[in-house]
């Protein structure tokens, strides 16, 4: 994958475009059945927003897009990729594979969806929020996952100055 939540039929880019535009096909490419992922990057940029996944070396178990069916070869450094980031207070997990690597690596609670953990890492106080997954196979329907976002994005405690 060169991007981050590509598959067409992922919410997280239409979750995305309901918060920011209040248009759900703001980065939707439909006659391509794609993502526009330069208009993606530079909303990223311009939000401030950083993503990485929790492991860099996964083996798929089944030829399927499921959490239970990913087997973690090789989990992120977690301080290395938050020393990278200094003005970080607040991490996202989408989906339980990432919360429950998150967690068990900063030894803390899991926060239940929708809702947050704190932790301090290096000194730094940080929230951990658990949101809801953005795959189709999560029984809710776009709008409520983007409810869910707009509280995180929107409060002013989560953005830095």
């Amino acid at each position: 994958m060169d991007f981050f939540y590509p598959n067409f039929t992922n919410d997280m880019w239409r979750i995305m475009g309901l918060i920011f535009f209040d248009d759900k096909e703001h980065f939707v490419d439909p006659e391509q059945k794609t993502f526009r992922k330069e208009r993606i990057i530079s909303f990223l940029n311009e939000q401030g927003i950083a993503l990485y996944d929790t492991a860099t070396a996964v083996v798929r178990t089944k030829n399927t897009a499921s959490d239970k069916d990913l087997e973690v070869v090789e989990p992120t450094d977690l301080d290395a990729l938050l020393r990278r980031l200094p003005r970080c207070l607040t991490v996202v997990t989408t989906g339980q594979k990432s919360t429950d690597l998150f967690t068990k690596y900063f030894n803390m609670e899991q926060p239940r969806v929708g809702a947050s953990e704190p932790f301090v890492f290096d000194g730094r106080p940080m929230r951990l929020f658990r949101m809801p997954s953005s795959s189709r196979a999560y029984p809710m329907r776009v709008e409520q996952k983007a409810e869910y976002y707009r509280v995180l994005f929107k409060s002013p405690s989560n953005r830095t100055v």
